[in-house]
């Protein structure tokens, strides 16, 4: 189980890199961000997180902010997994 949380967290930790990447080309780019292949390549990979992240805003929340949602929620995640390690690694022994 330790494991699966560990991997689990790993890959949220890759998607949050991906978002912050993207993020990053976007704000570097200076609005030319549809024609940059970088940009394009971050926005096919986080494709899926941003897909969960509309289907969970309400409709009101502008297409433009929903990567940002997504990030919101992708480190709340991360905060749940990492406190599942935690706990893990104390039932299995290895603190106090």
């Amino acid at each position: 189980m330790l494991a699966l949380v560990t991997v689990l967290k790993g890959l949220v930790e890759f998607a949050i890199l991906l978002l912050v990447g993207q993020g990053l080309v976007f704000l570097l780019s200076f609005g030319r961000h549809e024609g940059n292949p970088v940009y394009r390549m971050f926005r096919f990979l986080t494709s899926p997180v941003v897909r969960v992240g509309r289907l969970i805003a309400p409709r009101f929340v502008v297409d433009q902010h929903v990567p940002a949602l997504a990030l919101f929620l992708l480190l709340w995640v991360w905060v749940a997994l990492k406190f599942a390690q935690v706990q893990l690694l104390f039932e299995a022994g290895y603190g106090s």
